[in-house]
């Protein structure tokens, strides 16, 4: 019957252990996936900002926004929100080139 607690008491050790690594893991990576879904949304305001101020449309310029807007809707994990964060920045990048002239 001893046998039985000490199994038991390894059992809960190996639990406590697992639960001390992944519970910090966890929330460090949904801090990741918020923080990179933020960024791309906030790019992605910035770019629509860019588009209403320019004097002509741009079809490339348009057309990564999209995509971007595309990839948010679908939603995913930190490497769409990384994708969606770079069309964005460049079709950003392109209307203010664009507005410089």
């Amino acid at each position: 019957m001893t046998w039985l607690v000490w199994v038991l008491g390894a059992v809960v050790i190996a639990a406590a252990g697992a639960g001390v690594v992944a519970v910090p893991w966890w929330r460090d990576r949904d801090l990741r996936r918020r923080t990179a879904w933020s960024a791309a949304r906030a790019a992605i305001d910035s770019a629509a900002v860019s588009r209403d101020a320019a004097a002509a449309p741009l079809l490339e310029a348009e057309q990564l926004l999209t995509r971007a807007e595309t990839i948010v809707a679908d939603h995913g994990g930190e490497r769409a929100a990384r994708a969606a964060e770079e069309h964005a920045r460049r079709a950003d990048a392109l209307w203010q080139a664009a507005a410089r002239g």
